[in-house]
């Protein structure tokens, strides 16, 4: 599908491998323009590859979501830039059998930083440049679902996800006003943190996210489900 200028536009922030890179191909399928986060340039980035292909459909932009000065400068860059869709996909995992009392305080503060705090910082800031009827999604886990929790495990993780969960409930009752709000769940998916024995490949996963967030367009309020557009219970 050719590029036009009038062509609705994705921002995703945590693009350059896995499920970010599948949703940045996915996007680009569907015609979007595409403005794509990574840490660093590196070397052949895939996502470099991408951009000199697909001209001024994909820009790729520096973003460490750990770094509020890079926050800062990325929504200076995009001042008079309107979003359809902002998509935070970027996280970690840590050892899922590692249990509370084990994880070093500096694990621990780094794997919620990275996976509640630092996401909600991108929200709070790049979301003002979403459309009054665009969706602000961030990636969630069905491991953060409270409810459904009766096997343990993944004892860190569950936690940063379950208040990234939280935090967006926060920020979508003071400041939500009539976008739609998602926290996904991608499915277990064959990456580098899926694993080679995850049964989800990624190319599906990224086509069913953006189903899903389609299907949700123009619904104001927070919604908790997976890539098949399944409720997760919170």
């Amino acid at each position: 599908m050719s590029f036009a200028e009038s062509a609705p536009v994705v921002l995703i922030a945590g693009a350059s491998r896995g499920i970010g890179l599948g949703l940045v191909r996915e996007y680009l399928a569907r015609g979007f323009r595409v403005i794509a986060t990574e840490r660093t340039h590196a070397v052949n980035s895939k996502l470099g590859e991408i951009a000199s292909q697909k001209n001024a459909a994909l820009s790729v932009e520096i973003l460490d979501i750990n770094e509020p000065a890079q926050i800062d400068a990325l929504a200076e860059k995009l001042r008079g830039t309107q979003l359809d869709v902002l998509f935070v996909n970027a996280g970690v995992s840590d050892d899922p059998s590692q249990t509370i009392g084990e994880i070093s305080s500096e694990e621990f503060n780094w794997v919620m930083t990275t996976n509640a705090l630092s996401p909600l910082r991108v929200i709070e800031k790049l979301s003002p440049f979403v459309s009054a009827n665009g969706s602000v999604v961030a990636m969630s886990s069905a491991l953060a679902s409270i409810s459904e929790n009766t096997n343990g495990g993944y004892e860190t993780y569950r936690a940063s996800k379950a208040a990234l969960n939280m935090l967006m409930r926060s920020y979508v009752a003071r400041a939500g006003g009539e976008r739609t709000f998602l926290a996904l769940m991608p499915g277990w998916v064959k990456t580098d943190m899926g694993g080679p024995d995850a049964p989800v490949e990624v190319e599906d996963s990224a086509r069913g996210l953006a189903d899903t967030i389609e299907k949700h367009a123009g619904r104001s309020g927070f919604f908790f489900v997976d890539y098949q557009n399944q409720n997760i219970p919170w």
